[in-house]
């Protein structure tokens, strides 16, 4: 019988060259589980023993990245990695990079047909996983996301999530009225194309739209927080808003096209009244206005200069290769091909 390549520190499935991949069908687990995990000590472990009792089609693997969370979490889903009855995957970023980053991370070792991502604090119900699952493997889909009824957020974190998706509406091929959540299964195809993006600015669902359009969404149920509050503040949500505007999209630059141009129009709607009152007799009015209009003016040009700006950074620091995660550790289960134990990339 065939055996799947060795998996390494740092390596990954969907890395490897074409001839040492597993062929196309042929995966190690059904479903591979993706935790990005930051100040999550007290939720993984309750988490983890949660999937630990279901019995997906093809079985079921645990990816935990702890994305350089402040408190306990290392330690904590060390012993979850020795002790789990299921194969569980652990990777540290040697800093914090942010969600996405984190995720991506994980989308790179996990090994199975389908993958699905999910927070670590318990708002998304693990009893809620094979439905999800199965959902997508059933309908031949290669990403169904999930909905919720009500959602448990803090009122402003809900007001945030409508207006991001507002924001991709405008700037993302997406299905009219997707709701985008972070609770999602991909098939490995979307897998292996999304994480062929290196850039240091990932967001996920950007780059899932620019590979399929085979999408769904189903409605689950959502809990509030277990402990503690989000980790997600105004600051990260703005980060995550940029992300979506400058990353995936030219629209910005073409608003700002637009506004140049109703600039000028104004601009020049004023300068021909200013030239008939003069020509009346009447004294064109005077500091007031002018102040206003050049207000308005460098208002608008400081506002296209901040857009460019941004265009240029990120450009700037994708070229002087800004790393996207550096992982430090990688602690593989017995039985992937690799040894198991702590594992150091460097």
């Amino acid at each position: 019988m065939d055996t799947l390549p060795p998996l390494g520190a740092g390596d990954h499935y969907l890395s490897l060259p074409a001839a040492a991949r597993p062929p196309a069908g042929r995966h190690p687990v059904g479903l591979s589980i993706v935790v990005p995990v930051y100040r999550g000590a007290t939720t993984v472990g309750r988490l983890v023993e949660a999937l630990s009792q279901l019995r997906p089609e093809g079985g079921l693997e645990v990816v935990l990245v702890n994305d350089g969370s402040p408190d306990d979490s290392g330690p904590v889903c060390r012993a979850l990695q020795a002790g789990a009855t299921i194969p569980v995957i652990y990777i540290e970023h040697a800093r914090n990079f942010g969600e996405h980053n984190a995720v991506m991370t994980g989308l790179r070792h996990a090994r199975g047909a389908y993958v699905i991502t999910m927070d670590d604090d318990l708002q998304n119900p693990p009893d809620e996983v094979v439905k999800l699952y199965d959902h997508t493997r059933l309908n031949g889909l290669d990403v169904v996301y999930t909905r919720y009824a009500e959602k448990k957020h803090a009122p402003w974190r809900n007001l945030g999530s409508h207006f991001a998706n507002k924001i991709a509406d405008w700037l993302l091929d997406k299905p009219k009225g997707l709701y985008l959540s972070s609770f999602r299964c991909m098939s490995a195809l979307v897998v292996r194309e999304v994480t062929r993006y290196s850039g240091p600015y990932p967001y996920i669902d950007g780059l899932v739209m620019q590979v399929t359009q085979r999408i769904d969404s189903i409605e689950v149920k959502h809990f509030a927080r277990v402990e503690g509050r989000s980790n997600y503040t105004v600051k990260r949500l703005i980060r995550l808003w940029l992300n979506l505007a400058t990353n995936f999209s030219v629209l910005p630059l073409r608003l700002a096209v637009f506004a140049g141009a109703a600039m000028g129009a104004l601009g020049l709607v004023g300068a021909l009244l200013t030239v008939t009152e003069a020509l009346t007799g009447s004294t064109p009015s005077g500091w007031a206005s002018s102040m206003t209009t050049m207000l308005l003016i460098a208002g608008v040009q400081f506002l296209i200069l901040g857009v460019l700006g941004e265009y240029v950074g990120r450009a700037f620091l994708s070229a002087n290769g800004k790393p996207q995660g550096v992982v430090r550790e990688l602690i593989v289960p017995a039985g992937t091909g690799a040894e198991p134990g702590r594992k150091d990339p460097a």
